[in-house]
């Protein structure tokens, strides 16, 4: 679908400028030069990662319960397969970042490095709980793989004990769309109000759920009147707490769901280079950071207080990062997942911890 790859790459490319722009010191240097537009992707560039919520819910509802009906009969295998699905890239990604972040922790001292990983830390994180578990993240971005997991495994939860309630007892005729819009409808007034839960997808199933809602809106035969019924929840929502977050959720949400009601999903036009980033834009989102990492180590080392040369060491980050996750597309996401890859990515990920102890770092 053209359109979700086109706002799949203006996301990811939201989210590498954001991380360019938080984790120094190439922003720090050069910030005297565009001070206002550094401040705003450091303010309001995470806002990004609420697309990728809503998408991946639009997404998971077309492929779960595309007419609102569950397709799930084993949840455990669909967590299963979503687990794999995520985790092998993940673990390739997170065994990059341990490397660059004791490559770079040879060339500058920064807040933005990761410390060595411990046993503990790299288990927590193949586990997808290192939040969970207030463990340090050895990548930026990786609590959103984590939070990602979570959602589809409550998801699919839910669409399967939606379809044992309709199997069972007829008046739970519709229990999918009840459901999903009953823990939506939580999760903005409730849940997304608090910090507390902040590690865990009560708090982002706000924008999850939209998705999912906008998705079945968009192919009802009363399509109109189910995306007026999601406006106004998006209005009170925000009029009981304006939140950014959750206005990017509602208008992307909106915009995707007209675009599936007009016919234009597959048949709008868009750039080929943004469709293709979008198509990569997982792999670049979990390769950037160690990929900056470097970048920021390079340039602090030969070009420590030069803002125009770290004005050039940006954008060079930003050609870097989609040439890598271009690279990771095509020799770790896109190939077909081997038992012989099951086991080396995971031993890869755990043997990057001894990195420390061999000297490196």
């Amino acid at each position: 679908m053209p359109v979700v790859d086109a706002f799949k790459a203006i996301a990811c490319l939201m989210i590498v400028l954001h991380h360019l722009a938080v984790y120094g010191p190439m922003s720090d240097a050069a910030y005297p030069l565009f001070p206002g537009l550094i401040d705003w992707l450091y303010q309001y560039g995470r806002m990004a990662v609420q697309a990728f919520f809503v998408m991946a819910g639009f997404l998971v509802a077309r492929k779960l319960a595309p007419h609102r009906v569950s397709l799930v009969s084993d949840p455990v295998q669909a967590i299963a397969q979503r687990y794999l699905r995520l985790a092998m890239p993940y673990f390739a990604a997170l065994t990059l970042a341990v490397g660059s972040a004791a490559l770079a922790r040879e060339w500058m001292a920064h807040d933005s490095i990761p410390d060595a990983p411990s046993i503990a830390q790299l288990l927590a994180h193949a586990l997808l709980l290192q939040d969970l578990l207030d463990q340090d993240a050895l990548s930026a971005g990786v609590w959103y793989v984590a939070i990602d997991f979570q959602l589809f495994a409550l998801t699919a939860l839910l669409f399967w004990l939606s379809g044992r309630l309709e199997s069972r007892w007829t008046i739970f005729k519709a229990a999918a769309p009840l459901l999903i819009a009953g823990l939506t409808l939580a999760s903005l007034f409730v849940f997304n109000r608090d910090d507390v839960w902040d590690e865990t997808a009560f708090y982002f199933f706000g924008s999850y759920g939209l998705g999912i809602l906008g998705y079945w809106a968009s192919n009802h035969r009363n399509g109109i009147f189910w995306l007026a019924l999601l406006s106004m929840l998006v209005a009170v929502a925000l009029l009981a707490e304006f939140r950014y977050r959750i206005a990017v959720a509602g208008i992307l949400t909106l915009m995707l769901a007209v675009a599936g009601k007009g016919g234009n999903l597959k048949n709008w036009p868009v750039p080929r280079p943004l469709s293709y980033l979008g198509r990569i834009s997982f792999s670049i989102f979990l390769v950037h950071f160690p990929l900056l990492l470097i970048v920021n180590a390079a340039f602090s080392q030969f070009f420590p207080h030069q803002p125009v040369a770290n004005a050039y060491g940006l954008v060079l980050a930003i050609g870097v990062s989609i040439l890598g996750g271009a690279l990771f597309y095509q020799w770790v996401e896109s190939r077909p997942l081997t038992k012989k890859m099951q086991l080396l990515l995971p031993a890869g990920l755990l043997a990057s911890g001894l990195l420390p102890a061999a000297g490196v770092g």
